[in-house]
């Protein structure tokens, strides 16, 4: 198909996209979308609903959700939105959220997803169902899915987690893949990428609530500490250290 020859159509490249977002609740959302500090530009009930929000210079819009959409399968709907500083944006949130609720709202329908130091994008669930998404500008446009198969057994399966926890967020396969990988892989693998793996798990299963599983996993770590050298401790520790911070930033009482 031949593109649009802009100006000899006389269009000019100045357009502004704006999604349009299922909505099942208009008290839900208004809540939830004015704590976080956006404006309301248009509200309507009657005789059909229409919400309209501003936050720095992206708008979102909701409109009734079709009938057979399910909030809590969480694909209602979504939106991408490209920023320079991730980190910030998440920071303003979460503070938004402790303002507002007095923790963060880290599980079920609204939520927002935890941010890791360095990570490019993380993600706001709205009660809707509705996926929005912040990502860093310069995130590149290619990522490899799947593990880098350059890499031994253990190492691939914590680069698949990483997709998985970051740009999935889907924990509970990043640790499946981790768990599996050190019980087909462990032995053959240096000590230094097993620590890393049980270290990564520890995060894990702080992230998914399952605190039974920490302490066998710090047990784990600690009996191969003693092969470390002292750069590879502090790689483990540093993993450990967002360990502490994810537990801390649940629990709300976390300074930003």
């Amino acid at each position: 198909m031949t593109p649009i020859d802009m100006p000899a159509n006389g269009i000019r490249a100045n357009e502004t996209t704006v999604p349009l977002l299922p909505c099942f609740s208009a008290e839900e959302t208004l809540a939830f979308y004015k704590s976080l500090g956006f404006a309301v530009t248009y509200e309507q009930r009657r005789p059909y609903l229409y919400l309209a929000f501003t936050l720095s210079g992206f708008d979102l819009h909701f409109g009734k959700a079709p009938a057979g959409i399910d909030p809590s399968t969480e694909d209602a709907g979504g939106c991408l939105v490209m920023v320079d500083d991730v980190a910030a944006y998440h920071a303003a949130f979460t503070a938004a959220m402790r303002a507002a609720h007095g923790k963060v709202l880290a599980k079920g329908l609204p939520r927002i997803t935890r941010y890791r130091p360095g990570a490019s994008r993380f993600t706001l669930m709205d009660p809707n169902g509705n996926s929005i998404v912040f990502i860093r500008r310069d995130e590149p446009m290619e990522l490899e899915y799947g593990g880098d198969k350059d890499l031994p057994p253990l190492r691939r399966a914590l680069d698949n987690a990483r997709i998985y926890r970051e740009f999935k967020n889907d924990d509970k396969a990043a640790f499946r893949v981790v768990t599996s990988a050190l019980r087909r892989h462990g032995e053959e693998s240096p000590a230094a990428d097993r620590a890393v793996a049980y270290a990564t798990l520890i995060e894990l299963a702080v992230a998914l609530g399952e605190h039974e599983r920490v302490e066998p996993l710090r047990s784990d770590l600690e009996g191969v500490a003693a092969q470390l050298d002292e750069g590879e401790r502090r790689l483990v520790a540093d993993e450990l250290h967002l360990a502490d911070d994810l537990e801390t930033w649940i629990a709300g009482t976390a300074q930003d």
